[in-house]
C-alpha cells in the first residue's frame, strides 16, 4: 500500500531524512518511533504530497507522489500533528467544508459526514462550535475530516499528544477499528503508543532508519539473555539461593515487591524448573512470566549503536 524508497529531505545543510526506506501493507498499523526532530513528520509530508523529497521517491496505493500527486491526496487522510481545524465553525459546519474540498457533495457528502460523525463519537456535537471542545473532541474532528472521503490509507502525525489517559485509550480504540478498512501510518515519540496500537515499528533517529520490525521481534534481537519473573506469597533468601543453583542461571534479582527476577542463558528456557522449585519450597507462587526487553531499552540500545557508529 505504501513504499517509500529512499527519501531524503535536505534544508540547507540539515538533513532531516537521509535515505529512508520502508513499506506497509495493506491493512497494518505501522508505527514511525522517533524522538522530536527524528524525521517522522518531514516522511510524513512527503507521503501526503505537503512536501517533495529533496531525493528518493514514495508510492502510495499504486500512485507515485512526483507522478500523480493529486491521486495520492485523494487516496490518503491526512491529520498533521495540529489539526487543521476552525475554532469558529460548528463540527457540522467544519465537516461539510472538508468534504466539499475532498470532492463530496450533495447526498455523498451528508452520508459521509453522519458515517463519520458516529464512527468518530461526534454524533452529538454536530451544532457544538469547535472552540468550545475539549482536545480530545477536537482531535475526534480532526479524524473525521481525515476519514470523511473514506481514503484506503490513513497518516496521523502524533494522534494522541496532548490528550489525558482516557482521551488517549480512547484514539487508540478508535485506530485499532480504523486498520480494519484503512491503512494507518502513524508517528509518535510516546513509546507505549506503538506497543499498544501498532504491528510493526519504523524507529528513525537523525532522519535515518535504525529498525524496522515488530516489537517482539526487535525485543527478542535485542536480548542477549532470558529472563523470568516469579511472585511468590512467602519470599525467603533461601529460595533465591536454589533458585540460583539451578544449572544455566546467570543471576537472580530480589524485587521490591518480594518477587525475583531470574536470568539465563538465551539457549535455556527455565521456567519449568523455576515454578518446580518455588513449589517444592513452599513458598507459595503466585506468578510467573518471561520478561522481554522493554520498547524503551530496544530504543535506546538501537539510537545509541547508531550514533556510535556514525562517531
Amino acid at each position: 500500500m505504501i513504499q517509500a524508497q529512499n527519501l531524503t529531505k535536505r534544508f540547507g545543510e540539515i538533513r532531516a531524512l537521509d535515505g529512508v526506506s520502508f513499506h506497509v501493507e495493506k491493512g497494518e498499523i505501522v508505527g514511525l518511533l522517533g524522538p522530536n526532530g527524528a524525521g517522522k513528520s518531514t516522511a510524513m509530508k512527503i507521503l501526503t504530497c505537503f512536501m517533495s523529497p529533496s531525493a528518493g521517491t514514495a508510492t502510495v496505493a499504486g500512485h507515485e507522489i512526483f507522478d500523480a500527486p493529486l491521486a495520492v491526496k485523494r487516496q490518503v487522510g491526512y491529520l498533521p500533528e495540529n489539526p487543521p481545524l476552525y475554532p469558529e465553525l460548528t463540527v457540522d459546519e467544519y465537516l461539510e467544508y472538508a468534504g466539499r474540498l475532498k470532492g463530496l457533495g450533495g447526498m455523498a457528502l451528508r452520508t459521509a459526514k453522519g458515517a463519520v460523525q458516529e464512527r468518530c463519537g461526534l454524533a452529538a456535537m454536530g451544532r457544538r462550535r469547535i472552540g468550545n471542545l475539549s482536545k480530545g473532541y477536537r482531535q475526534r474532528v480532526g479524524l473525521a475530516q481525515a476519514l470523511i472521503h473514506n481514503p484506503p490509507v490513513l497518516i496521523l502525525d502524533e494522534p494522541t499528544v496532548g490528550l489525558d489517559p482516557a482521551q488517549i485509550l480512547e484514539i487508540r480504540t478508535l485506530i485499532q477499528e480504523l486498520a480494519a478498512d484503512h491503512t494507518v501510518v502513524l508517528s509518535t515519540h510516546i513509546l507505549p503508543e506503538v506497543t499498544a496500537t501498532c504491528q510493526r515499528i519504523v524507529i528513525i533517529n537523525d532522519g535515518r532508519i535504525v529498525a524496522v520490525d515488530t516489537y517482539q521481534n526487535l525485543s527478542e534481537q535485542m536480548d542477549s539473555s532470558r529472563q523470568v519473573r516469579l511472585r511468590v506469597a512467602r519470599p525467603d533468601p533461601q529460595l533465591a539461593a536454589r533458585l540460583l543453583a539451578l544449572d544455566g542461571v546467570l543471576a537472580v534479582y530480589t524485587e521490591a515487591d518480594g518477587g525475583y527476577r531470574v536470568e539465563s542463558g538465551r539457549e535455556r528456557d527455565l521456567r519449568e524448573e523455576v515454578a518446580r522449585v518455588a513449589v517444592e519450597s513452599g513458598a507459595g507462587l503466585l506468578e510467573l512470566a518471561g520478561v522481554a526487553v522493554s520498547l524503551e531499552e530496544v530504543f535506546l540500545r538501537l539510537t545509541t549503536v547508531e550514533r556510535e557508529a556514525a562517531a
